[in-house]
């Protein structure tokens, strides 16, 4: 277990390794020799500033034992190359995905970091070839880049958006297929799945994912559960949340305390049902 200070008022995730992974989750560790419920997922799911992650609270309110393996910023690779993650969660009760972005995993285009899915590496002949007009060197972020790539051509940037959901459908169903007990798919936004067609909104998460791509998907999970976010509970901003002074507005940009309590009263009783 290690501890990075992050300045006063952050909180202590404990983050912790499970096995031979090289990812970091939020602890405290835990035991795997029980009957458990593993969560998969990005940043929410972690859960950046909040001191009670919704796992936590659905383990807190039901009795069901969650082992959280949410990562920062994660994408489906992440996921998807870790036989250690893919191994725990083989063996839960039920296996939480969060449904997570399409702008963070490796695809035709580009390639991202393998543990840091947020992490742009290096763009492929074939993008720089649709965007002759771009550096690629200035990019460290893939939504930095792909919000670039969308305001320097609309047009040119849809074969991108296309080709990023094609391999966010064809990942996803990789790794549902690997897990062989039963699977939820977990939405979790401040809006429902968007429909197909329209000009991607790159400051909505998940990002580039709608509808039509979950419908794809839908038949290789046991359950999908879509939960939105009430207004109240958006309206509530940082308040609950543990943060250091610099951290304020990258803690206004995900879920709080109330909407993590949302999805974990809705999430509890859906486990229920399928356990």
């Amino acid at each position: 277990m290690t501890f990075a200070y992050q300045g006063d008022g952050a909180l202590d995730y404990f983050p912790c390794r499970y096995g031979t992974s090289k990812l970091l989750f939020r602890g405290p560790c835990r035991e795997l020799d029980r009957p458990y419920c593993a969560v998969l997922g990005g940043t929410e799911t972690y859960g950046k500033f909040v001191p009670q992650p919704f796992p936590a609270l659905v383990e807190k309110a039901g009795g069901i034992r969650m082992v959280n393996l949410g990562c920062m910023n994660a994408g489906l690779d992440v996921f998807v190359n870790d036989p250690a993650v893919l191994e725990i969660a083989a063996r839960s009760r039920v296996t939480v995905v969060q449904i997570v972005g399409a702008q963070n995993l490796t695809n035709r285009f580009y390639t991202v970091h393998p543990r840091r899915n947020d992490r742009f590496l290096y763009a492929s002949p074939m993008l720089r070839g649709i965007f002759r007009d771009v550096e690629f060197t200035d990019f460290h972020f893939t939504r930095h880049m792909l919000q670039t790539l969308q305001a320097v051509s609309a047009e040119r940037f849809e074969v991108v958006a296309e080709e990023l959901r094609a391999a966010w459908v064809a990942r996803m169903i990789v790794l549902l297929e690997r897990l062989p007990g039963k699977t939820l798919l977990l939405w979790m936004a401040a809006h429902p799945p968007g429909q197909p067609g329209k000009r991607p909104d790159l400051t909505l998460a998940p990002i580039l994912i709608d509808a039509e791509m979950i419908a794809a998907v839908r038949a290789h999970a046991t359950d999908c559960l879509e939960v939105v976010s009430s207004p109240e509970a958006r309206a509530l901003g940082v308040q609950g949340m543990a943060f250091a002074p610099m951290d304020r507005l990258a803690a206004a940009e995900v879920p709080g305390p109330a909407v993590h309590a949302e999805v974990a009263l809705v999430l509890a009783a859906r486990l229920e049902r399928l356990l």
